[in-house]
C-alpha cells in the first residue's frame, strides 16, 4: 500500500470512528425509547416488546405541545433578526469600512469569550427593571444579544473573503451601498447565511439556563427547560425519558436535514477561505 492510499485509509478510519462515537448515544436513546414504560433498559438492548406509545405518553405528560410552541415562537424571531443584524454589521465592517471598525470588530470578538453563565444574573436584574422578565420579548432580545458576536464575526469573515473586484465593478456601474449588498453580495452568500441560520436555530432551541432564569412562569418555558423538569418527575423511567429527549431534539434534526447541503457548503467555504 502506497503512502497516499494509507493516508486515505487512516482518514476514513478516523472519520468512521468519530461518526460511531457521535451516533452511538443517539442509537442508545432511540432503542431505550421503545422499551416498555417503566421497564429495565440495558445498553443498546433490543426491546422484547416495541412500545411506540412512549412518545404519546411523554408528549402528554410533559405538555410538550405548549413547550414546543414557546420554543418555536422564540426561534422564529431570534433566527431572522440575528441573521439580519449580523449580515448588516458584517457588511458595514468588512466592505464599507466604517469609522472605528477595528475596535468594533474586536469588541464582537471579545463578546465570544463571555459565557452566558457569567451574564445571566446581571441580565435578569436588568430585564426585570424594564419589565421584560417572564416574557418572550425579554428572552428574544437576550438571545439575539448573545448570538450576535459570533454572527457578526462569521459574516464579516465571509464578506472579507469576497473578491473586491465584484464590489468595485458594481460601484463603477453606479450601484449604491444597499444595492451592492442586495444584488451583488447576498446572492453569493446564501451558504454562509444558511449555515449561520441553522447554528442560531440550534443555539436558540437548546438554550436552557437563560430561559430558566428569565422565565418563572411554567406556561412560557421552552422545550429544553420543560425537559429538565420532566427529568425530575420521571428520572427513573428511562424509556419515557428517552422518548421525551427525542421529541425535544427532533426539530433540530429536521432543520439540519432540510438545509444540510447549504449548511455543509457554508462550512466548507469557510474552511477553504480560512
Amino acid at each position: 500500500m502506497n503512502r497516499s492510499a494509507m493516508t486515505t485509509a487512516l482518514r476514513y478510519g478516523l472519520l468512521s470512528t468519530l461518526a460511531v462515537l457521535v451516533l452511538a448515544p443517539f442509537v442508545g436513546i432511540a432503542l431505550a425509547s421503545v422499551h416498555p414504560a417503566g421497564g429495565q433498559v440495558g445498553a443498546f438492548s433490543l426491546p422484547s416488546e416495541w412500545s411506540w406509545s412512549n412518545f404519546a405518553l411523554a408528549w402528554q405528560s410533559g405538555d410538550f405541545g405548549r413547550l414546543m410552541w414557546s420554543s418555536f415562537v422564540i426561534a422564529v424571531f431570534v433566527v431572522p433578526l440575528t441573521v439580519c443584524f449580523a449580515t448588516l454589521a458584517g457588511y458595514a465592517l468588512s466592505i464599507l469600512g466604517v469609522w472605528g471598525g477595528k475596535g468594533i470588530s474586536l469588541a464582537f470578538v471579545l463578546g465570544l469569550t463571555l459565557p452566558v453563565e457569567l451574564l445571566v444574573i446581571a441580565l435578569y436584574f436588568n430585564m426585570r427593571e424594564v419589565g421584560l422578565t417572564n416574557s418572550y420579548t425579554g428572552v428574544i432580545l437576550a438571545e439575539i444579544a448573545l448570538f450576535l458576536p459570533f454572527g457578526v464575526y462569521w459574516m464579516q469573515s465571509h464578506f472579507a473573503s469576497v473578491p473586491r473586484e465584484l464590489v468595485e465593478a458594481a460601484r463603477v456601474d453606479g450601484a449604491r451601498d444597499h444595492t451592492v449588498l442586495a444584488r451583488v453580495l447576498l446572492p453569493i452568500s446564501w451558504p454562509a447565511i444558511t449555515t449561520l441560520a441553522v447554528l442560531v436555530f440550534m443555539w436558540s432551541w437548546n438554550q436552557f439556563l437563560l430561559v430558566l432564569v428569565m422565565m418563572q412562569d411554567p406556561d412560557l418555558r421552552t422545550a429544553p427547560t420543560g425537559l429538565g423538569l420532566f427529568v425530575g418527575q420521571y428520572g427513573t423511567d428511562i424509556p419515557l425519558l428517552s422518548a421525551a429527549s427525542l421529541i425535544v431534539i427532533a426539530p433540530i434534526v429536521v432543520v439540519y436535514l432540510l438545509f444540510q447541503r447549504s449548511f455543509v457548503n457554508g462550512l466548507t467555504q469557510g474552511a477553504v477561505k480560512a
